[in-house]
């Protein structure tokens, strides 16, 4: 079995995530996605982020009934910050028996050299990364290991649906429907 491993805060999921986790899928051959939620990514500032649990349970409605699409909270039982090095091999430790293939945007391929271990990360696994408008994914574009593909490109970001929200706005259509009504309920709290 092949897993796409799709890392993020997902502050909150919305239409595009799932929009390329589905791309990948389908283009990749890959088996499954697994959503792999992020409590405390050690790049971003934690002052803007829904709480850990919320964001778990947001992606858990995002992927409810597509039998491809997981949610994983691997991350919430381990040492804080994330870093993808360490939850690539816990999952290897648990689910020996499955192939995984890191995704993600050419945004974040073209600065993994700031990630934590990306050799290792690089050497251990396959890449996918979707093209991200002004992002080429710079010399690991060119890796042997990486798989640059040019998909659906929709400008939905977390950030304009968080500022739309606090503005009492909507965001029908750019979350599932679910997620913005879980996400209503937050900002009504």
């Amino acid at each position: 079995m092949i897993v796409g491993l799709f890392f993020g805060s997902f502050n909150p999921i919305h239409q595009g995530h799932l929009i390329i986790g589905q791309f990948i899928l389908n283009q990749a051959s890959l088996d499954e996605v697994w959503f792999v939620v992020s409590p405390q990514n050690p790049l971003k500032a934690p002052k803007d982020l829904y709480d850990g649990e919320d964001r778990l349970k947001m992606v858990k409605l995002a992927v409810e009934g597509n039998p491809n699409f997981k949610a994983s909270d691997i991350e919430f039982n381990m040492p804080r910050p994330s870093y993808t090095s360490s939850t690539l091999k816990e999952l290897q430790k648990k689910h020996p028996k499955i192939e995984f293939t890191l995704i993600m945007g050419t945004d974040n391929l073209q600065h993994f050299d700031k990630w934590k271990d990306f050799e290792d990360i690089l050497m251990s696994n396959d890449i996918i990364a979707y093209f991200r408008e002004g992002f080429s994914g710079g010399e690991y574009a060119k890796n042997q290991k990486v798989r640059v593909m040019k998909g659906p490109v929709l400008n939905i970001a977390s950030t304009l649906i968080r500022g739309l929200l606090r503005m009492k706005r909507p965001v029908s259509y750019m979350v599932p429907q679910k997620v913005e009504d879980y996400l209503y309920k937050l900002r009504d709290r």
